[in-house]
C-alpha cells in the first residue's frame, strides 16, 4: 500500500488491539515532499504528542522530512488503559510489535515509497530498538535517545522518586496538561517499571538482530540510565553511532536540542549516502 494513502492528516488511527478498538492521537509535521524521509517519533514512559512540543517540527524541518508523531495507547489524547488493565513486562515488546505495526497499517505507511525511520525516547528507543529488529528492509534507521536495553538501580530509584512525586506534589496536576487520564498514563508506565517480575527486563540478546543504521545519544547527566545503555547497544551492534552529551540529562532533545538536530542531520546524511 503506498505511504500517500489514506490523507495525511493530524487527529486520530483507529484500529483493532488488545481485544478492543483504541482511537491512536497523532500530527504531522515537517515539509511533505515527494520522496523525503518519514521519521516516526516514539515518546517516553510519560510522554505524549504534546509533551514533545516543537522538537518533531524543527528536527525534520532540518534534515528535509515528514514526520509522524503519536501518542501511544493510554497516553495524551490516545484511548487511556482500562481501569483494570495492568502492563506486563513485555509491554515494550507489545508497542513494537503489535501497536506500531498496527499504526502503520492503519495509515498505508509500508516504507516502500520513502525511507522510514524511527525517533526513540526512553521506552520509545526501546520500542524503536525492538521493532527494527524485525523490520529487515523496511526501515533506513533508528535514532534512540536514552533508550533502555536492561532495568538498571539507577532507573529503579529515579521511577520511585517520580511515584513519590506523583503522589506529594503537583506532578499529576502538570501531566493532566498533556494526557486525557494522567493515571492511566502514570500508573500504566510506573507500576511495571517497579514491579518485581520486570527487575530481570532485558532486551540486550534481541537487538543483535538489528541491520539498520543506529544513532544511539545519552546524556551524562542522565538521571534514568547510565552510559551502558548506549554502550551496551554498540557492542552488540559494533557500527552503531553513539553521541555522549555534555550538561545533558534524561531528554537530550530538550535539554540539547541544537546538539541532537546537528547529530541526527549529519547521521541521516551519511546513511542516505550509503557511507
Amino acid at each position: 500500500m503506498a505511504d500517500a494513502h489514506p490523507p495525511l492528516t493530524d487527529g486520530f488511527a483507529e484500529f483493532d488491539w488488545a481485544g478492543r478498538r483504541v482511537r491512536v492521537e497523532l500530527a504531522w509535521v515537517g515539509a511533505d515532499e515527494p520522496g523525503s524521509p518519514l521519521v516516526v517519533f516514539l515518546h517516553e514512559g510519560l510522554g505524549s504528542v504534546a509533551m514533545w512540543r516543537d522538537f518533531p517540527e524543527r528536527l525534520c524541518r532540518s534534515v528535509g522530512a515528514r514526520g509522524l508523531v503519536y501518542s501511544r495507547p493510554g497516553y495524551g489524547r490516545s484511548t487511556p488503559r482500562a481501569p483494570d488493565e495492568h502492563w506486563a513486562p513485555d509491554f515494550m515488546h507489545r508497542q513494537a510489535h503489535e501497536v506500531l505495526p498496527a499504526l502503520l497499517h492503519a495509515l498505508g505507511i509500508d516504507g516502500a515509497e520513502r525511507p522510514l525511520w524511527l525517533f526513540g525516547h526512553s521506552d520509545g528507543g526501546s520500542i524503536a530498538l525492538l521493532h527494527a529488529k524485525r523490520a529487515d528492509a523496511r526501515l533506513a534507521g533508528l535514532v534512540v535517545l536514552a533508550p533502555h536495553i536492561l532495568v538498571e538501580d539507577l532507573s529503579i530509584t529515579s521511577i520511585a522518586k517520580a511515584r513519590d512525586a506523583y503522589l506529594g506534589t503537583d506532578l499529576r496536576a502538570r501531566l493532566a496538561k498533556y494526557h486525557d487520564d494522567p493515571d492511566s498514563a502514570f500508573w500504566g508506565w510506573n507500576d511495571i517499571w517497579l514491579a518485581p517480575a520486570f527487575r530481570h527486563w532485558s532486551i540486550e540478546a534481541e537487538i543483535g538482530a538489528i541491520r539498520c543504521p543506529v544513532l544511539a545519544m545519552q546524556g551524562l547527566d542522565d538521571e534514568y540510565g547510565t552510559l551502558e545503555q548506549v554502550r551496551g547497544i554498540a557492542r552488540r551492534l559494533p557500527g552503531t553511532r553513539i553521541v555522549e552529551v555534555a550538561q545533558c540529562g534524561h531528554s537530550p532533545h530538550r535539554d540539547q536540542p541544537a546538539v541532537v538536530i546537528e547529530a541526527v542531520s549529519s547521521f541521516m546524511g551519511r546513511a542516505a549516502a550509503g557511507s
